[in-house]
């Protein structure tokens, strides 16, 4: 941790500074889990020990909660369940994901303190719980899960009071970091990352974190990965500046975000962009027409009737109606488009949902449009090296290729390349799987050039003679807020 120190940062308590200059793409540290926990949602799908979603896996035998992906993983997550297996079938029913999470805290601070090693700059026991601030409904919920917790942790365990009890759960509302699978797309489970939560929030931040995972398929557990995060440079940074990350997502406008940060992080953001509303008018923006701006009452009356159809259009993907979803989409887009900018939320909201679960059903064509159009907006709001562009990014150069248009797809994909290096890293997952499709798309770039016919010719008959087959499954959104929201 020679990288950073920890200081006193002014109106905002203890923070994280450079202790020299970094460039893009440095990582300044990288952090195991103190604990962690697969959601309660996510339990029967998602391996209790390296959160990889699979689609068939292995139930532990005695508690008959626990889920993993073979018993390579099962021997790698003993430690952390050896306690908990016999607490469960104690207990007859399976706690919610707060209670497993704090025994889990409790179980390693009894055996091991609170400090595991020379790189952990803090403690659970010094971290903010803000217990006080908690409105009436969370503290009935906080009442519930301490009662929980005292039935459900074992009599022969180290006892702890109502004190700790309610200052540890406190901690996981509040610091409970969101913690990926394999693939770093959706959220299945929530940690503690004790350095992590020294990091200061800045809705225009000098570093983003990674959840990389590492090797997950090891065959021996010696060489099996731990959950990690990484602390990853997003460009210049001097000696002695604060190290920030973003909390929230900065595709919100300003008084939302600070909005959601007192809700859940119980401050007043002053960053510069809340403060001057940076961007927020390119957020409601209106479309120019041959030099002539639309009117402001045309484009206030169509936020409020993208608002409404991004609620229809939110039940229908719930519900998993992707057809009528399309539907919803289509009819907004086709009155959104003439009337606002390519920079609205709204529009840009509609135009991810609608590339996303046009991919889903194979309509790769009118999915790429769509994708191209919100990638363009992106970059005039996002910093150039925010990891939702990089994502962002590579599924419309995907979708591109899917098309058919391999100049275009070619182009995103290597941006997209350009940037997870920086966010992600040469070794995450994501970041490997796009290097081998930048390859792909080289060498079909190189073969389309050469002949236009035969490359379309050899792709026709490569694609009638694979079986086919769905995309993922449209989610909701990606990991774009850092801590787990309530």
């Amino acid at each position: 941790m020679d990288i950073v120190e920890v200081f006193e940062s002014e109106g905002k308590g203890r923070g994280l500074r450079a202790s020299r200059e970094l460039w893009a793409g440095d990582v300044l540290f990288v952090e195991a889990s103190y604990a962690a926990v697969v959601f309660d949602s996510m339990a029967a799908n998602v391996c209790h020990s390296c959160f990889r979603r699979q689609q068939k896996l292995q139930r532990c035998g005695s508690c008959k909660f626990a889920q993993y992906c073979d018993r390579t993983c099962q021997r790698a997550g003993w430690e952390e369940h050896k306690i908990e297996c016999p607490a469960i079938k104690a207990y007859a029913k399976v706690p919610n994901e707060n209670v497993r999470l704090a025994a889990r805290i409790f179980w390693r601070q009894d055996k091991e303190g609170g400090i595991v090693s020379d790189h952990q700059l803090t403690s659970i026991d010094d971290l903010e719980n803000h217990i006080s601030e908690l409105p009436d409904d969370d503290m009935q919920q906080l009442k519930i899960d301490i009662h929980n917790f005292l039935d459900y942790w074992p009599r022969n365990s180290k006892p702890h009071n109502v004190d700790s009890i309610s200052h540890v759960i406190g901690v996981i509302n509040c610091n409970g970091f969101t913690v990926s699978d394999q693939r770093g797309l959706a959220a299945v489970g929530v940690g503690i990352f004790p350095n992590l939560c020294l990091v200061n929030h800045d809705c225009w931040p000098n570093c983003t974190v990674v959840l990389n995972h590492g090797n997950q398929s090891a065959v021996n557990k010696m060489y099996h990965s731990y959950r990690r995060v990484e602390l990853r440079s997003l460009g210049n940074i001097k000696l002695g500046e604060e190290i920030t990350v973003s909390y929230v997502d900065y595709l919100n406008l300003s008084h939302e975000r600070k909005r959601q940060l007192k809700d859940q992080y119980f401050f007043d953001c002053t960053c510069d962009h809340c403060t001057h509303g940076t961007k927020d008018d390119l957020k409601l923006a209106g479309a120019v027409v041959e030099g002539v701006p639309v009117p402001e009452n045309q484009v206030k009356e169509m936020t409020e009737y993208s608002l409404e159809m991004l609620q229809k259009r939110e039940k229908a993907r719930m519900a998993g109606n992707y057809h009528e979803v399309i539907k919803i989409c289509r009819e907004c887009l086709e009155k959104q488009e003439p009337v606002l900018a390519d920079t609205h939320l709204y529009q840009l909201r509609m135009w991810s949902t609608c590339s996303e679960v046009l991919s889903y059903l194979q309509y790769f064509g009118e999915a790429a449009t769509y994708a191209r159009k919100m990638v363009e907006g992106y970059q005039k709001l996002y910093h150039p090296n925010n990891a939702a562009l990089g994502l962002a990014t590579m599924r419309a150069g995907v979708t591109h290729w899917q098309a058919g248009f391999i100049e275009i797809g070619h182009g995103m994909i290597c941006k997209a390349f350009s940037i997870l290096m920086i966010t992600h890293g040469a070794t995450h997952p994501i970041t490997k799987d796009l290097e081998a499709m930048r390859q792909q798309t080289e060498m079909e770039l190189r073969m389309f050039k050469q002949n236009e016919f035969i490359y379309h010719q050899m792709r026709e008959a490569a694609l009638k003679n694979q079986p086919a087959s769905m995309q993922n499954e449209p989610v909701a959104e990606g990991i774009k807020n850092l801590f787990r929201r309530k």
